[in-house]
């Protein structure tokens, strides 16, 4: 009886069983929070977040080290300098929130960014104008609690679906395709005004997509994105575009495994890419261009199937949205945002104008001379003053308060 109890407590809910199960729960519901899933409040992850504020920390309109931001970002995030510098090199390559400097890489050919000690970067002037307002920002501690972080960034722009997400977590995964930055503002003014919009993506890489079956960017949707080919001859292609997720490197070997398969005859693939794509593709002797282009979209990776999978942190929780919601969340919080910074700037202006009605008044009704009566304490003085100003109470914007005395 003893060794069956002691089995039952070890696999209850107080034994290693349950132990494992709570430490599971823990550790999934932290990297998906903390590592892999943007908010929809500002359209970031967490080191993304924290590598735009401590670049905002560091602004002084001059370019940066990589590794001097890299550092400066370690102060908030915690899990070390690879991971902050793929995440910026990845933020720097979108060329949207971040001016570069220096060799960053190529989307295009797969190409890795130079070593942090060689590229610079600073923050865009877009960014500083959408993205930062300490006054509106809620704060909370850092890991370590020696500083202060943003819980998210006051974003005033659709920024995730321009910028596109891609993150795998513990039992999820999330894929937010990006969209065309003037396409979202005209979706964005049709939203405001009360008319119906629709959202399809577009690719830095350019090429050609067939998005009838998006589903708006939810789980069960196909975006298909196709390479341009164009015959320069009757034995020469040429690839001027690549399909988003894939590299010219990719992209030749999938044409050689093709071509080995038997399912394309050429006799030699060169990449020429330099500031264009450019890959040459030489046709074996009488094999037709127009056969071999619906080969090549057929076999090789000139061709790809992308499937969209919008999952984002709400209210501390992942959710699956469309991008529609998205861009209505966005365009809500952005107005928000804007309400808030009215408010402040009105309360601001109200005090500036409190204050200075209070000077004219002290000197033009001569309450200054209270000060020079004769008072048996420096509360009475202070007392008189404030009975001196009530007669003028209808003139300012609200009640006369010790502090205002003092100032």
């Amino acid at each position: 009886m003893a060794l069956k109890s002691d089995h039952s407590e070890l696999n209850g809910d107080s034994g290693i069983s349950g132990h494992y199960k709570n430490w599971f729960l823990d550790y999934a519901s932290y990297v998906i929070l903390e590592r892999a899933v943007p908010a929809i409040e500002d359209g970031l992850k967490p080191v993304q977040r924290r590598i735009l504020h401590a670049m905002k920390e560091m602004d002084d309109g001059r370019f940066n080290k990589v590794a001097n931001i890299i550092g400066q970002s370690m102060q908030y995030h915690p899990h070390g300098d690879a991971s902050i510098g793929d995440a910026l090199v990845n933020l720097g390559q979108k060329d949207l929130l971040i001016e570069t400097q220096g060799n960053w890489g190529d989307i295009r050919t797969g190409d890795e960014a130079a070593a942090a000690r060689y590229i610079e970067a600073r923050l865009s002037k877009f960014a500083l104008e959408i993205a930062f307002n300490d006054k509106t920002t809620e704060w909370q501690l850092s890991y370590d609690g020696r500083k202060n972080e943003p819980v998210t960034l006051p974003m005033k722009f659709p920024l995730l679906l321009a910028q596109g997400a891609e993150g795998i977590a513990v039992g999820l995964a999330t894929k937010i395709l990006p969209h065309n930055f003037c396409e979202l503002i005209d979706a964005s003014i049709k939203y405001l005004r009360g008319k119906k919009f629709e959202l399809h993506p577009d690719f830095q890489t350019g090429g050609m997509a067939d998005t009838s079956n998006y589903n708006d960017g939810k789980r069960g949707g196909k975006v298909r994105v196709r390479s341009i080919i164009e015959e320069v001859d009757k034995k020469t292609l040429v690839i001027r575009d690549v399909p988003y997720g894939v590299t010219t490197s990719q992209l030749m070997d999938s044409i050689v495994k093709a071509n080995d398969l038997g399912k394309i005859k050429i006799k030699k693939v060169v990449d020429n890419t330099a500031a264009e794509v450019e890959i040459i593709i030489d046709l074996a002797p009488g094999i037709s261009p127009d056969i071999t282009i619906d080969a090549l979209y057929a076999f090789t990776d000139c061709e790809v199937s992308i499937s969209p999978n919008a999952c984002v942190i709400v209210d501390n929780k992942p959710r699956f949205v469309g991008a529609q919601e998205l861009l209505r969340s966005s365009v809500d919080h952005t107005k928000e945002m804007l309400k808030k910074e009215l408010e402040i700037k009105l309360k601001e202006l109200q005090e500036k104008l409190h204050y200075t009605s209070l000077e004219k008044i002290f000197f033009e009704e001569k309450i200054y001379k209270e000060l020079e009566k004769k008072h048996e304490t420096w509360e009475k003085v202070l007392d008189s003053i404030a009975k001196a100003f009530v007669p003028f109470t209808k003139q300012l914007k609200r009640e006369v308060t010790r502090e205002d005395i003092l100032k």
